[in-house]
């Protein structure tokens, strides 16, 4: 690729001028160089690395306009907003966008007077679009959430293979495709996709030390549910489920409950998409309960928890949907609740996909990995950053495995009798029965078939129904028990049961007492304090900039993190800036922004005084 002309404006003049930062973090700054000579780049950094800066700030270094591609219309919006705060001029072509402010984008656009344009790929791709933007001189072009673009991606956009055209349209813009979620086969896919085989590829640490994460087995799914939403009071949540009428059922319950919750899926209006996504950027603490497939594309900075009823299909997306909690830095809490319906169920719709073969393949090994996940009884963390290739060398401290370490015990005794218990009823009963016949459970069941006549009636009447039902779980985990029909009935998987029975193969199980769960619950979320404390005065002057921000959101009609994210005013708090100058030297606080509000925070800070 041939390197573009010399920039006109200094890279990290433009960090500094412009977004208020004084120095790029991590590997923003080899991005920006990569993109600034000219050469394709392909960056892998987690949810709230920064991403955003190293297109951003070349699309503003270099002559032209900068062109963003992104599949989510929530984020291109919010990415607006927050540009134009900063006295950029950004603009968004979309389907949702109203007709006035396209045409104003559009004609902008034309004039060469937009700084960087957002751009939905099937708005791209349609008709004149490719060769209007060919009259333009384009700084640079940004792919985002580029892991769409693979077929092995866990959110494949077909339209995104199209892509692969832009070097002919634009054969001297350097390209920069950008993901928080890729193994290494994707990774691969991406770069062949987009044609950019000599791309320079940046691969930051996806290891997030402020997020909780903890995995438990279900036992009352909404119970578990509000006891973490009752820890985060006050903040924003989100909740995943597996389906579009689940969401539907569990934003209703906890709505009965008094909590704010409100339903987000693919099958609802655009006018009740666009009410609920409102109030999510309004800085509400509100609870969106959406589905797992449907990208909430929400850049607000301060959610507080994210908790999975369903299991997801892959780790990528997993990591994807937890991302979302906790981009401002501070800590935050993610759940995910399972049980062994949850696996089976994953398990037979991916056999009755239509799709390929050797696509099957790769997204069965991508489920068991997320299912070994749910088990794993080291290092929760470690385990989910090698699903990315990435080793941790010591155990994260901050998951459930590490805060309360899993006592395990031998289980193959155990596992035994379940296996005989479900053989011996004939492998067409669900749970309930097996477990109701191995503790010697007497019902018209029971006596109908003559199963308190078999061997196994009563061998586990030691044991209480939790401890039969969690070890049930780990083998349907496992792969030694399947769950098919209708009843959700117990089989036999024989390849991977008969070694257990015959004892070739033992098991150790991870011991799910009760008592030690509600321990894991005390403690997740409640370790570390949000932020560090703030005294009394700095207290009352960071609330008081909270108020004068949420009020000045409401007036402009944007949300409160694209004036100021809650990092910002906390240093402002604690800094308690006197002069435009002093204000100017915060970080965040660029020469846009310390011109549109310097004056007004400094009056909010004399009349809190302290």
């Amino acid at each position: 690729m041939t390197p573009h002309a010399v920039p006109s404006r200094d890279p990290r003049g433009v960090l500094a001028d412009v977004f208020g930062f004084p120095d790029f973090r991590g590997l923003q700054q080899q991005a920006v160089d990569e993109v600034m000579a000219g050469r394709d780049c392909l960056v892998l950094m987690p949810t709230g690395g920064g991403k955003s800066v190293c297109y951003q700030v070349p699309a503003l270094a270099r002559p032209g306009t900068g062109l963003v591609i992104s599949p989510l219309i929530a984020l291109m919006d919010d990415q607006v907003a927050a540009l134009r705060q900063l006295g950029v001029n950004a603009g968004a072509l979309h389907s949702e966008l109203e007709p006035d402010e396209a045409a104003r984008v559009r004609a902008d656009l034309v004039a060469g007077r937009l700084d960087i344009l957002y751009v939905s790929p099937e708005r791209l791709l349609s008709p004149g679009m490719l060769e209007r933007l060919g009259r333009l001189t384009l700084s640079v072009i940004a792919i985002d959430e580029a892991h769409c673009i693979s077929a092995w991606g866990h959110e494949f956009r077909p339209e995104y293979r199209e892509l692969a055209a832009l070097p002919q349209h634009f054969p001297h813009v350097p390209r920069i495709a950008l993901t928080a979620t890729a193994d290494a086969r994707t990774r691969s896919d991406i770069l062949e996709a987009l044609a950019m085989p000599d791309a320079t590829v940046l691969k930051a640490s996806f290891h997030r030390p402020n997020l909780d994460i903890a995995v438990r087995p279900k036992t009352s799914e909404l119970r578990q549910l509000t006891a973490i939403l009752d820890r985060h009071r006050g903040a924003a949540s989100i909740v995943y489920c597996g389906s579009r009428s689940k969401t539907e059922r569990v934003a209703r319950s906890l709505v009965g409950k008094g909590y704010p919750a409100l339903p987000f899926h693919a099958g609802l209006s655009p006018v009740e998409k666009r009410a609920a996504l409102m109030r999510f950027r309004s800085g509400e603490p509100v609870v969106i309960v959406a589905t797992i497939a449907f990208g909430m594309g929400i850049d607000r900075p301060d959610v507080r928890a994210v908790v999975h009823l369903d299991m997801p299909s892959s780790p990528e997306g997993y990591y994807q949907q937890i991302g979302r909690a906790g981009r401002d830095g501070e800590q935050a809490e993610t759940v995910l609740l399972y049980g062994g319906d949850d696996m089976a169920r994953a398990r037979y719709w991916l056999e009755q996909s239509n799709a390929p073969d050797a696509q099957k393949r790769i997204m069965s090994a991508r489920l068991e990995a997320m299912i070994a996940l749910t088990e794993t009884t080291g290092c929760r963390t470690q385990s989910l950053l090698s699903c990315f290739g990435e080793e941790l060398d010591h155990a994260c401290g901050h998951c459930d495995n590490c805060r309360n370490p899993v006592a395990t015990f031998d289980g193959t005794v155990a596992a035994q009798k379940v296996l005989s218990a479900i053989y011996r009823t004939g492998q067409r009963f669900g749970a309930v029965h097996v477990v109701g016949v191995l503790r010697g459970k007497g019902s018209d069941m029971v006596s109908r078939h003559g199963h308190e006549k078999l061997s196994v009636f009563g061998i586990g009447q030691d044991r209480p129904e939790p401890f039969w039902r969690g070890v049930i779980r780990q083998l349907i985990a496992r792969g030694a028990i399947k769950v098919t029909g209708e009843y959700n009935s117990l089989a036999l998987e024989e390849g991977r049961a008969r070694p257990i029975l015959r004892g070739e193969e033992p098991i150790m199980l991870r011991e799910d007492a009760t008592e030690d769960l509600k321990a894991a619950a005390r403690t997740m979320g409640n370790a570390r304090p949000q932020r560090p404390d703030l005294a009394p005065e700095a207290a009352a002057r960071y609330e008081a900039l909270r108020a004068w921000r949420l009020g000045e959101a409401r007036e402009q009609e944007i949300p409160p993190y694209v004036i100021f994210h809650d990092a910002v005013l906390h240093d402002i708090a604690m800094e308690r800036p006197s002069t435009l100058d002093e204000l100017g030297m915060i970080r965040g606080v660029g020469g846009s922004k310390l011109a549109r509000y310097g004056e007004a925070v400094l009056d909010v800070l004399a009349e809190v005084g302290g």
